[in-house]
């Protein structure tokens, strides 16, 4: 369970609190900190995968833990921009975000529903893609101290990333739609199969009682006879 992909991804989670510090730490060397950390741990999202893949140690442990950790890490970004002062340059740039957390919400319980009735959401290029301009937005967004352009570069790359979160998004509800009309489907003809084999056993028993009574009159014309 304790094997170097299973260790990347734990150590994502690890250097999450170190991120949400630099809400009250607000110095320039706590804040390069903080962008460094996030940065190595945005890294480490790839080759955990990457190297469960290639040394073939994928696990229950890593599948399970590997998603939490992303959520985790970019809804701390999200929350430390939002809350520390001067993070970003548009008041707009409270639109993105709110998207990105509510895209997360949303798949988090998707999968979760579809995990129970062993139907699998497997991500999509496009949401690799959304990944990616997230990741590479808020970075450059942590690290507006350095320079105030990157901020600038990051916001209009988060907005980039919000609008792929939303079309990902819409993607995975369809899924899942689509999921729950078919087992309605099937609801609905469960009881029709069930009202026609009801009819014809019905219309079937007629005829048997005929041919009973059929019988019986034979019998009593031969007793009579």
């Amino acid at each position: 369970m304790y094997n170097l992909p299973n260790i990347l991804t734990l150590s994502r989670i690890a250097v999450i609190p170190l991120i949400f510090l630099s809400i009250y730490f607000t110095s320039f060397l706590w804040a390069m900190i903080a962008g460094f950390l996030f940065i190595a741990a945005s890294i480490t999202d790839y080759f955990d995968g990457y190297l469960a893949r290639a040394w073939n140690e994928t696990s229950a442990f890593g599948r399970l833990l590997d998603p939490i950790a992303d959520k985790l890490l970019v809804a701390t970004a999200l929350v430390v921009i939002l809350a520390k002062p001067n993070m970003y340059t548009l008041p707009l740039t409270v639109v993105p975000v709110f998207v990105i957390l509510c895209r997360e919400i949303l798949v988090s319980g998707l999968r979760e529903f579809l995990r129970e009735v062993n139907v699998g959401l497997p991500v999509t290029k496009l949401a690799k893609w959304k990944t990616g301009f997230q990741m590479t937005a808020l970075a450059m967004m942590m690290f507006r101290e350095l320079w105030i352009g990157w901020s600038y570069l990051g916001e209009f790359l988060l907005w980039v990333a919000a609008v792929l979160t939303f079309i990902t998004g819409y993607q995975y509800y369809q899924k899942s739609l689509d999921y729950v009309k078919a087992e309605e489907a099937k609801k609905k003809q469960t009881p029709a199969a069930e009202n026609t084999t009801k009819k014809a056993a019905v219309a079937k028993a007629p005829k048997a009682d005929t041919a009973k009574s059929g019988v019986k009159k034979n019998k009593k014309g031969s007793a009579k006879k």
